[in-house]
């Protein structure tokens, strides 16, 4: 095994249902000086999803009538956790036909970064690139009326939308073993993205791949 390039979290998704609260753990300033940085977490107070692409914030918020959204591309937010990594070098795998789904794309990650010698017992990070056929997608907004999180009211507190064959920047992050810290339950992969084709970003819930491209981390 090779050493691959470290993924580094703060906060932990499952605290939110212990103190039915969801703070910041960190100010996305404080890494606003990093270089080839990539990361992904939830907006603090159940207020957006956070996509850093390359350095690049893309911070999706629900606001305005019909569900709409706006994108705010500043540092200046609050996480409530976060995951990251600086990624400077990658090694191409072209994501396969059979992949259709989440889980499939899940059970590929591990497959692909394997055979290219990554240790899949350590959290590492990723990117993909291409047009999948369909992206469903949500941005976390507090529906939560002023009681304290639970997880029905974490479940309510999500505005889904769905992506048609747009070209899109995906960075995620494969761990099976931080499952209520930066991975949902039962979940192998976190994954954001950010549309080339419009301002949509936010987090994943399902993907159908389509022609893509797995980018995985290089020492």
């Amino acid at each position: 095994m090779r050493t691959t390039v470290d993924v580094s979290y703060i906060g932990e998704q499952r605290e939110m249902f212990n103190s039915g609260e969801a703070k910041a753990a960190i100010r996305l300033a404080e890494l606003s000086g990093l270089t080839n940085l990539y990361a992904l977490g939830p907006v603090a107070g159940l207020d957006g999803e956070i996509t850093i692409f390359d350095s690049e914030a893309y911070v999706s918020k629900v606001r305005g009538p019909e569900h709409g959204y706006l994108v705010d591309r500043t540092f200046d937010h609050g996480a409530t956790f976060l995951a990251w990594a600086q990624m400077r070098k990658w090694d191409d795998v072209p994501v396969a036909g059979w992949v259709s789904n989440y889980r499939e794309l899940e059970i590929f990650v591990k497959e692909a970064a394997q055979q290219q010698g990554i240790d899949t017992n350590a959290p590492f990070g990723f990117l993909l690139a291409g047009t999948p056929r369909e992206v469903v997608w949500h941005i976390n907004v507090d529906r939560t009326e002023g009681q304290p999180i639970n997880r029905e009211r974490f479940k309510q507190s999500k505005q889904r939308y769905v992506l048609h064959r747009q070209r899109v920047d995906i960075f995620g992050v494969h761990s099976e073993r931080h499952s209520g810290i930066f991975m949902g339950e039962d979940m192998k992969i976190h994954i954001h993205f950010v549309s080339r084709d419009t301002p949509a970003t936010g987090h994943i819930d399902e993907i159908a791949a389509g022609s893509m491209i797995l980018r995985l981390p290089r020492a």
